[in-house]
Formats: structure tokens, C-alpha cells, sequence
């Protein structure tokens, strides 16, 4: 076994102790290992709390459940290699619909983080609620004010308290509507930093979230999901990475003959925007240096 798979073995030991804690808690526990969305409002699953989003505000709703979601956000794709930011994740999520209060999840993640050996340096919360939500951890955890505590997706929104460890947040716990709770700590993170992983660099990163996309069922397109995908492959190989897989032979066939076409076109339309040659021969002229002919 090579250190790579060492590392994710080691990753999905800690996902496995967290199922087998929820459910020593007697919460009901999944695991979803797709980026796909549970909605349209995303082109892939950006948080573990998405499917759940219309039980928050069905107020005769009751009940706790917990899950391990593989999530992926593109925003952070300028910030992969930098050891905290990794394009796609695992989120272990917890998730109660007016049953468990706040006292009772920070008491959750407190003991859950203290059997993985990363309880956190100090948590933060928002000015308006310090007063109320300080006595919640009874002086166990340092405490700082952070006005920027508050989330929302939209729809659901409410104040947070953030867990972090040697200068990273490893997590959060909302309060939505006041009633609710919407925790979510990423695997990644907490593996970094209980077991001495070693974080992916960004070329790792890249091939790794392709995959991924892969494997929730997508393939190379020019909308969406797909687009996102050749923008990825495109991308590893500008950085010199390579994949054994067919998509990414084949989006450097096509780019390349992108670059022949762009070469021999180019003098008779010198004046052309960039969006006019991205409409008109699918060519983007910023990145089409990165290939060779």
C-alpha cells in the first residue's frame, strides 16, 4: 500500500468512528459519497445540510440525524496547496430540527473531537450572542468575539460559534432560526490534524477533485457540470499533471487542436475579443499558451 492510500485508509477510519459514534448516540446516520446536488440551486453538493434545507423550516418537524457528505466548492480553486483548502471534502454533518439544543452539540463535537485528539485552541461567536452562548462551554475552550459569525445559504440562515485548531477552522455549529442545529466539521481537517496527515498540493488537489466529479457520473461537457470538469482537466494538464483516465487524453487532443486552429486563425482576426473567439471557435486565448502544439 502505497502513503497516499495509507492516508485515505487512515481518512476513512476516522469517518467510520464518527458513524459509530452518532450511533452510540442513537442518531441515525448516512453516508453520501457523490457531489451530485440535492437540488438545482448548486452544480454540486456544497455543504451536508443541503438535502435537509426544507426540514429546517418545517416547524412540525422533529428529530437528529447525522451524515458524512462528500461536498465540493469552486470557490476555493484559487487557494488549493496552501494545506487548509481542498476543492472537494467530507463533511461530517449533525443535524437536529428542534429536538437538540446548542449546549447539547457543543457538548456532541466536544467529546467527538476530544477521542480524535483535536479538541480546539478556542471557538468563536458572534457579539450578540457571547453573552448568552460563553456559559455553554463552561471554561473549557478560549473564547473570541467574531462579528463575522453568522451563515446563511439563502433560505436558512442563523448565528454560529467556529471551532479552531493551530490557526484553522476545523468547523462550525449554527443555530438556524434559533431552534435548530447545523454542524459541520471537515474530515480532511480533523485528519490533518489528529493523525499528521500530509495535505494534498494543489496538482494533487486538481486530480483527485476530477476524479471525484468523475465518479458522481459526469463527463466533459461545455454547460455546467461538464464545463466545470474540462476547465479541471484542462487545468492539470497546463500544470504538467496527467491522469490515466480516457477524458483527460482526450481534452488535451482537443485542446491541442484548439491551439492549431487558434494559431492559424489568430492573424487574419487581430482584433477580436476574447469573447468573441470563446463564442465563435470555443478558443480561450488566456489559456490557450498553456498548450503546446
Amino acid at each position: 500500500m502505497n502513503q497516499k492510500e495509507v492516508a485515505y485508509d487512515i481518512a476513512g477510519r476516522l469517518i467510520h468512528d464518527y458513524r459509530d459514534y452518532c450511533l452510540s448516540k442513537g442518531i441515525d446516520y448516512a453516508c453520501f459519497q457523490s457531489v451530485r446536488p440535492h437540488d438545482d440551486t448548486m452544480l454540486f453538493c456544497s455543504a451536508g445540510m443541503q438535502q435537509y434545507k426544507p426540514l429546517f423550516t418545517n416547524h412540525s418537524h422533529e428529530g437528529t440525524l447525522s451524515n458524512s457528505q462528500a461536498c465540493l466548492r469552486m470557490g476555493d480553486l484559487d487557494e488549493i496547496g496552501d494545506g487548509t483548502h481542498f476543492l472537494h471534502f467530507t463533511m461530517l454533518g449533525l443535524f437536529s430540527f428542534r429536538e437538540m439544543t446548542l449546549s447539547d452539540a457543543i457538548e456532541f463535537w466536544l467529546e467527538f473531537l476530544a477521542r480524535t485528539g483535536v479538541l480546539p485552541d478556542h471557538v468563536t461567536i458572534h457579539p450578540d450572542r457571547i453573552d448568552e452562548w460563553t456559559p455553554l462551554y463552561r471554561g473549557r475552550i478560549p473564547i473570541v468575539a467574531d462579528p463575522e459569525c453568522m451563515w446563511s445559504d439563502g433560505s436558512v440562515s442563523g448565528y454560529c460559534t467556529e471551532f479552531y485548531k493551530d490557526g484553522i477552522e476545523i468547523g462550525n455549529i449554527v443555530n438556524p432560526l434559533g431552534t435548530c442545529i447545523d454542524a459541520g466539521f471537515g474530515a480532511e481537517r480533523l485528519d490533518m490534524l489528529s493523525n499528521g496527515t500530509s495535505p494534498e498540493n494543489a496538482l494533487e488537489t486538481l486530480c483527485s477533485t476530477v476524479l471525484k466529479i468523475i465518479e458522481s457520473g459526469y463527463r466533459p461537457g461545455s454547460k455546467e457540470q461538464g464545463y466545470v470538469l474540462r476547465k479541471l482537466l484542462r487545468r492539470v494538464h497546463s500544470l504538467g499533471g496527467s491522469l490515466d483516465h480516457p477524458f483527460f487524453q482526450e481534452e488535451v487532443e482537443r485542446q491541442n487542436r484548439l491551439v492549431r486552429k487558434y494559431e492559424r486563425l489568430r492573424h487574419s482576426y487581430p482584433d477580436k475579443s476574447i469573447e468573441w473567439w470563446f463564442d465563435t471557435h470555443g478558443i480561450d486565448p488566456e489559456t490557450i499558451s498553456s498548450y503546446g502544439t
